[in-house]
């Protein structure tokens, strides 16, 4: 029912949406977006930086007169990349997680897609014409000057973060406000935890290429017992050279499966979070509204009822939208978590099944030579 929301807004497929191809200058990437035309076998493509992508972000939050707004989980958008500045000790590199690893930034890329993917199959934001701009458009839309909405004054406002703890009159709410610091800290734990073993696994399959190379530095053909020698260290060196390229299709698959599929889940519970957040907000905002009207004069009581009406009208719609959006995020986070958990199975046992099949060769082949 999405689909047929978002292809109704747009004019494009929202499922041919791609990221087919990147440039890099210095620190600035630019990404060629495909997609498929809905009236037709065309084909549009732009490019696009990350500001775009930020124009893009700031334009969803700040849309007016779209009820309950604040209760979307807006579709996270993964942080800025500093190519240049991008290694293991920056802060770039931590920020990034896994999107900072792979060749030719292709995680980063996939982030992305999926991201512009998500708000295309919003039933509601896709209906933003910014949307729309942003796919067909040829002139990049980063350059225009983005209208500062609520969610960033939200989050600029510290004291506002003293509302975090305030207790929900709606257990529902205060429930999955409970479960999603949670699950939040569990999913940042746990992709921090496979980051490491993928990066460890890097690192061992780095220190197996030089120890290959090295062995050639053993080989020469002075005598017979160094001959021998030589066919014994080449043999090895072959080797240890599957045991690298087992190391790095391994960290391969833990990457492009269930490492993103986790720093996609971290993202999203932080998303929710901040819609909570804002639904906590529009409570507080209430309750003093509600205490103010009983304290108001007779000549201002009035007044003051009507503007608690609207505030409790605003108020119910965010509620109602956040709960149809919470019953969405669960399902769907699933879903894309099943299927990457299931592809990372898949891959991980192709690639143990092929290292074993290399390794009864490499076995026979050493016993052939001893056997000689």
């Amino acid at each position: 029912m999405e689909g047929s929301s978002a292809e109704a807004a747009l004019s494009v497929s929202a499922n041919s949406i791609r990221i087919t191809d990147l440039t890099q200058d210095g620190d600035v990437l630019t990404f060629a977006i495909t997609s498929q035309k809905l009236n037709g076998s065309a084909g549009v493509c732009v490019f696009r930086t990350y500001e775009d992508f930020d124009w893009l972000q700031q334009s969803l939050f700040s849309q007016e007169n779209v009820p309950g707004l604040q209760g979307i989980i807006f579709p996270p958008l993964p942080p800025k990349a500093l190519p240049t500045q991008v290694n293991m000790q920056t802060k770039a590199f931590k920020q990034l997680g896994f999107l900072a690893l792979g060749q030719g930034w292709q995680s980063y890329c996939k982030a992305l897609e999926f991201y512009l993917q998500q708000v295309a199959t919003h039933p509601t934001l896709c209906k933003c014409k910014a949307l729309e701009s942003f796919l067909i458009n040829t002139e990049s839309p980063g350059k225009q000057r983005g209208r500062k909405g609520i969610f960033n004054r939200l989050s600029q406002a510290v004291e506002e973060m003293r509302k975090e703890s305030h207790k929900d009159v709606d257990n529902f709410f205060q429930n999955e406000r409970n479960r999603n610091t949670s699950i939040a800290a569990l999913s940042k734990v746990a992709t921090e935890k496979l980051l490491d073993v993928v990066m460890t696994e890097q690192k061992l399959a780095l220190a197996c290429g030089h120890f290959s190379t090295s062995l050639h530095l053993c080989v020469n053909q002075d005598d017979a017992d160094a001959v021998a020698f030589s066919k014994v260290c080449l043999k090895l060196s072959d080797i240890i050279e599957a045991v690298k390229q087992n190391y790095e299709k391994v960290a391969s698959n833990n990457l492009t499966t269930l490492g993103l599929g986790l720093d996609l889940e971290s993202r999203y519970q932080e998303a929710e979070k901040e819609m909570l957040f804002r639904r906590t907000c529009k409570l507080v905002e209430l309750e003093t509204v509600k205490k103010s009207t009983e304290k108001a004069k007779a000549n201002k009581r009035e007044v003051m009822e009507a503007f608690q009406k609207a505030v409790e009208k605003e108020f119910n719609l965010i509620s109602s939208v956040a709960k149809q959006e919470i019953e969405h995020f669960h399902s769907s986070r699933v879903n894309v978590l099943k299927n990457l958990l299931i592809d990372w199975c898949e891959q991980q046992l192709n690639t143990a099944k092929e290292c074993a099949e290399l390794y009864s060769q490499y076995l026979e082949a050493c016993r052939n030579m001893y056997s000689e």
